[in-house]
């Protein structure tokens, strides 16, 4: 079911929204975007189901219009294209250990904690690190085809939306909608597959005018990226694999290497949503891309939602996810 909250306070990135007893939380967040000369409202609300903590949690998205959406295929790349401005869905916020991430396989594809080995994965705290670094997400309507071999790191793709981290100093909330500048990628060889780890800053940041390339963060934030590299480089130790690899020797490559990478995912989306390329295990439906082959009725996606676990009260995180891991 869909819950009405009574707006109490606002900010520059969305709502705080009251949850009367009984009521769902829920989030929304508003956004200007240019669209061929347009502007346009974006309004995106989510609206959760299932049990927090459990591996019944999902969280779905709505538009504008009250559509139901798939944050992979239906909420925009650009923000405005003519200043190279893309949209990221942040699915893990900074300092949570939380794997959250875009259901690619799932209907509509929502948000859903990833499993391993049947149970919830959180990710460990390898010291000093306390979970994520950054707020980690996602840029839709971006592919990693995995039937592609990259060029320069001589790996296909994971078959996943290319990753965002996001550096600047807000602490973003599950499931929020940003705006992003890109300032660089680092090249991470994930069990054999190409995972680009992109470097972005949200464009509402009150520093983000003094961020337009990677060396900005080196200069302005100095040890952040080598802390990414060695999150990066260490965060599955602990349960028990081997330090990840990369391309390029680990070297962060600039802002046009990166714009030219994203690029040319969102290349690899338009061809696996219009069905020129197999889409293999992923679901593509979607409610907006008209002219797609998996584009689907409003009632065929209230009736994925419908169709999941009733929103209910969290369980307890597990204590071991505090654990520090010195590798």
């Amino acid at each position: 079911m869909f819950l009405t909250c009574q707006l109490t306070s606002t900010r520059k990135m969305g709502f705080l929204l009251s949850t009367p007893t009984g009521s769902l939380p829920c989030s929304s967040y508003t956004r200007k975007q240019t669209v061929e000369n347009r502007s346009v409202d974006m309004n995106f609300t989510i609206e959760e189901r299932g049990k927090p903590n459990t591996v019944d949690y999902r969280m779905f998205f709505k538009n504008s219009n009250g559509k139901y959406i798939s944050p992979f295929h239906d909420i925009p790349i650009y923000a405005d294209e003519s200043q190279n401005i893309f949209h990221a869905v942040i699915e893990v916020p900074r300092w949570t250990n939380a794997k959250m991430e875009i259901a690619t396989k799932d209907p509509l594809n929502p948000l859903k904690q990833d499993i391993k080995k049947g149970n919830l994965r959180y990710v460990a705290n390898v010291f000093p690190h306390r979970g994520y670094i950054w707020n980690y997400g996602a840029i839709p309507q971006t592919w990693e085809d995995p039937g592609h071999k990259d060029k320069d790191t001589e790996c296909c793709g994971d078959n996943d939306p290319i990753d965002i981290c996001d550096i600047g100093d807000k602490v973003c909330s599950r499931g929020e909608v940003i705006r992003v500048k890109v300032l660089g990628t680092l090249a991470l060889i994930d069990e054999g597959e190409t995972d680009w780890k992109v470097i972005v800053i949200n464009t509402e940041d009150p520093e983000a005018n003094s961020f337009n390339n990677v060396e900005d963060v080196r200069r302005l934030k100095p040890g952040y990226l080598e802390a990414t590299f060695e999150w990066f480089k260490k965060y599955k130790v602990p349960d028990g694999k081997p330090e990840n690899q990369f391309a390029f020797n680990g070297e962060f490559k600039d802002r046009d290497f990166a714009l030219k990478t994203v690029k040319e995912t969102h290349e690899f989306w338009k061809s696996l949503i219009s069905k020129q390329t197999n889409a293999g295990e992923l679901n593509c439906m979607n409610t907006c891309i008209t002219d797609s082959p998996f584009c689907c009725s409003s009632a065929d996606a209230k009736a994925v939602v419908d169709s999941a676990c009733a929103f209910g009260p969290e369980d307890p995180i597990p204590s071991a996810v505090d654990k520090w891991f010195y590798v």
